[in-house]
Parts: structure tokens; C-alpha cells; sequence
């Protein structure tokens, strides 16, 4: 498992998620540690290095 750290896109709190580098490219939803808001996290694998993230808040 890889983590990687980022900013929460609804409260900006810095927080990290562990993501799996076996799988090169994923979509999920993953609740904020903190605000406990719904986050769509989409990180990119390439040889087990990560190469892009992106976590966008997901309108409701």
C-alpha cells in the first residue's frame, strides 16, 4: 500500500489515504477523516510509482 497525502477539497485539511499500487488506474469513494464528506479519489499507478492523484468532492 502506498499513502499518499493530500488536501480534503471540503474542509482543506491535510489528510492521507492508502492506496494500492497493484492496480494502475481506480476510481472509489472515500469518506474525509476529518469532515467525514464523501471524496471520489482517482490515483494512477505507473511500475508501482504513483503518477497522477485527483480527489474531487462529489456535489450532493
Amino acid at each position: 500500500m502506498y499513502e499518499h497525502f493530500f488536501q480534503c477539497p471540503y474542509c482543506w485539511e491535510d489528510i492521507s489515504m492508502l492506496v494500492d499500487p497493484s492496480i494502475t488506474r481506480q476510481v472509489y469513494v472515500e469518506d474525509c477523516e476529518v469532515c467525514c464528506n464523501p471524496i471520489e479519489v482517482e490515483p494512477i499507478f505507473e511500475n508501482s510509482e504513483l503518477i497522477a492523484f485527483e480527489a474531487r468532492s462529489i456535489e450532493q
